[in-house]
C-alpha cells in the first residue's frame, strides 16, 4: 500500500527551509504531495504558475522523479489531504513558537479528519531561521537570497520584484 502524505503551504517563494522538509518527507512517504494554498483574498508575490514551476524545477534536480507532485488548494488542509489520498499532513517545525501553532492546528485537524495524522519534523539547525517572509524583504531591499533559497526561487522572486516595480 502507497502512503502518501500532504505538505501545504503558500511557497511565496520556495526556501532551502520548505526544500529540507520536502526532502524529510520524501524519504519517510512513497509520495509527497506540495500543496500550494490559493486564497482569493491573499496577494503573493509569486503567482500560483510561478510557485509550482519552482517546485517542479526543484523537485527535478533534486532527482525526486514520481515521489513528489504538485497541487492546488483553497479551502481546508484536512480536505485537501483526503482528495489526495494522503493518510499524513507534513509540517515543518523551527521553534517552540511553531510548536504551539502546529500542535493546535493538529489538534483540530485530527478532530476534522481522524484518519489523517499530522507529522511534525524539525528543521535542520543550519535552516530555522528561515522564512519565507524574511526572504521576500530581503529581496525586496536587494539582499542576496541565494543562501536562503534555491535558485529557482531567487530567478522567480527577482521576476516579481521587478514586476512589482
Amino acid at each position: 500500500m502507497s502512503r502518501t502524505a500532504l505538505y501545504s503551504g503558500t511557497f511565496d517563494p520556495l526556501t532551502n527551509g520548505h526544500l529540507d522538509i520536502l526532502r524529510q518527507g520524501v524519504a519517510l512517504f512513497d509520495k509527497v504531495v506540495v500543496a500550494i494554498g490559493v486564497h482569493p483574498g491573499k496577494a503573493p508575490w509569486l503567482t500560483f504558475e510561478e510557485r509550482a514551476e519552482t517546485i517542479r524545477t526543484v523537485v527535478a534536480q533534486e532527482g525526486f522523479g514520481e515521489k513528489v507532485a504538485v497541487a492546488s488548494f483553497d479551502g481546508l488542509v484536512v480536505e485537501a489531504a483526503k482528495e489526495q489520498g494522503a493518510c499524513a499532513i507534513l509540517r515543518g517545525l523551527r521553534d517552540g513558537s511553531d510548536f504551539d501553532y502546529e500542535m493546535q492546528m493538529a489538534g483540530m485537524n485530527g478532530t476534522l479528519a481522524p484518519g489523517i495524522r499530522t507529522v511534525f519534523l524539525p528543521a535542520s539547525p543550519g535552516l530555522r531561521h528561515i522564512s519565507g517572509t524574511l526572504v521576500r524583504q530581503i529581496a525586496a531591499l536587494g539582499g542576496d537570497v541565494s543562501a536562503f533559497a534555491p535558485a529557482a526561487s531567487v530567478e522567480a522572486l527577482k521576476r516579481a520584484i521587478t514586476r512589482r516595480g
